[in-house]
């Protein structure tokens, strides 16, 4: 097929290499960042766009498409897309909803290690007698299969979570979930309601997506309700946890500690109230970034070129109220 017969596909923010040469193949491949000065002239020709994080697909957007077919989001969140606006326009959204799913799970035990069992690290030299000694006898961590893991929003990654959690590490799980979930859980887990879910967790993992209202969803009364010896990780989006109210809990030693791998806005603004605690971890949103995550996030170019070739896609993105 000439280049002149095949469509045009903007891709806004990368793409790892092998499903970008898939996808130049198959159509022109444009690479151009969307806050480029020339993005607009090009969108005007565009048939397909491919983005990531921060490529606003909006009404603005849209109405400077008059080609466009179907947007294809590399990643799991579609906070960034109005996938409505895009229906009413009879252009398809297209995402990938498992490709992240083992990179995160991996990545939240890992944080839940770091939190709970000091390893006092040492590289540059090693520790006198006596201080070995000192650290040796002072420092002591948790067992995970001593604690309860409250998982919030038991969507895919917060299965594999309790998978890993239940299953790997012995670990009690209780959940909250807007549906009822507990048919597709192969692991031991009870479902409870929220003041429950605060108030008894040893470790409060939340894997909620950015739809309205989810603001601030665990804000300074959530955490109040939780046991001081408890731990917080965000791995969802920044937008649902208070961080001021977490930093106020973790100053005061209302809770034990804290892991944030995503922001609001992102990435955070000099004077962040949660730098400068030894038990806080701070990650720029790492979670899903494993060689083999960001391939096959990458490859919702099959999905992309399926919409543009008149057939259905696998993943169709949802239209969240």
């Amino acid at each position: 097929m000439s280049d002149t017969n095949r469509p045009i596909v903007l891709v806004t923010e990368g793409s790892d290499p092998k499903p970008l040469q898939w996808l130049r193949e198959r159509a022109q491949v444009i690479e151009i960042a969307h806050d480029h000065p020339g993005f607009r002239q090009q969108l005007i020709s565009a048939d397909a766009l491919l983005v990531r994080t921060y490529t606003k697909v909006d009404e603005a957007m849209l109405s400077g498409a008059p080609k466009l077919r179907v947007v294809g989001r590399g990643g799991v969140g579609l906070e960034n897309i109005d996938v409505a606006a895009c229906r009413r326009r009879g252009i398809e959204v297209v995402f990938t909803p498992d490709a992240n799913t083992l990179a995160v799970g991996d990545f939240v035990i890992g944080y839940m290690l770091q939190l709970l069992r000091p390893w006092a690290f040492f590289r540059e030299k090693v520790y006198e007698a006596k201080e070995f000694k000192r650290i040796r006898n002072t420092v002591r961590g948790v067992q995970l299969n001593e604690l309860t893991l409250g998982i919030l929003g038991m969507g895919r990654v917060g299965r594999r979570l309790g998978h890993i959690a239940a299953n790997g590490f012995g670990m009690k799980v209780i959940y909250n979930d807007l549906l009822d979930v507990q048919s597709q859980l192969d692991f031991p887990a009870q479902a409870v309601d929220k003041p429950t879910l605060y108030g008894t967790v040893d470790v409060l993992s939340l894997h909620v997506d950015m739809r309205p209202g989810n603001e601030n969803l665990v804000g300074r009364e959530q955490i109040a309700t939780m046991k001081p010896g408890a731990i917080l990780i965000n791995t969802s989006r920044g937008e649902v946890l208070d961080v001021n109210a977490l930093a106020d809990a973790i100053r005061e030693k209302r809770l034990a500690g804290a892991a944030l791998d995503v922001f609001d806005p992102e990435p955070p603004k000099e004077g962040f109230p949660l730098l400068g605690f030894d038990n806080v971890l701070l990650t720029p949103h790492l979670a899903a970034r494993t060689l083999t995550a960001m391939e096959n996030m990458s490859w919702v170019v099959r999905d992309l070129m399926a919409v543009l070739q008149g057939q259905r896609p696998k993943y169709p993105a949802p239209i969240r109220n």
